[in-house]
């Protein structure tokens, strides 16, 4: 039988607790971004797409997403009007995905409403408060990322 240490412990609820609070997010981004055709996914991919021309594979990497998740995501976009394919001067097989004026106007109004609905949830938290969880978030990810190769080691 393995026995977690007090920390241990603590971080295995973190991780159920951070898996409860993704959900729920998804599903609030599902709803934010449904009046104008869009999902979470959908939503997520713009969100990177309206900054520059951007491969699919650079979207999955800062997203922490598979490249065919990400590629079946871009490719139902494109099917929408919210992004076209073009080519990409540095990589002859991987096009470059560019938001069209449809999808600004999809993200614009996705981005307005997330504003309001993040005003309206963050009022309901110190903003003291807020700062911690994110900072230490950050700091969990970042311990994460430098021990990502030590999981199954003693």
């Amino acid at each position: 039988m393995y026995k977690s240490s007090s920390n241990g412990e603590a971080f295995t609820e973190l991780i159920l607790e951070v898996f409860r609070l993704n959900g729920i997010l998804l599903e609030a981004g599902n709803e934010l971004s449904y009046p104008v055709g869009l999902s979470s996914a959908r939503w997520q991919v713009l969100g990177v797409v309206e900054h520059e021309p951007t491969s699919v594979a650079y979207v999955a990497r800062i997203m922490g997403l598979t490249r065919q998740s990400v590629q079946q995501t871009a490719d139902a976009l494109a099917k929408d009007g919210f992004i076209t394919y073009t080519e990409n001067p540095h990589h002859r097989r991987s096009k470059l995905m560019n938001i069209t004026a449809k999808g600004r106007q999809a993200l614009d109004y996705v981005q307005q409403c997330q504003v309001s609905w993040a005003n309206q949830i963050g009022a309901l938290h110190s903003l003291e408060d807020l700062k911690t969880a994110l900072r230490v978030l950050q700091q969990l990810r970042e311990s994460l990322e430098r021990n990502n190769t030590k999981i199954l080691e003693e």
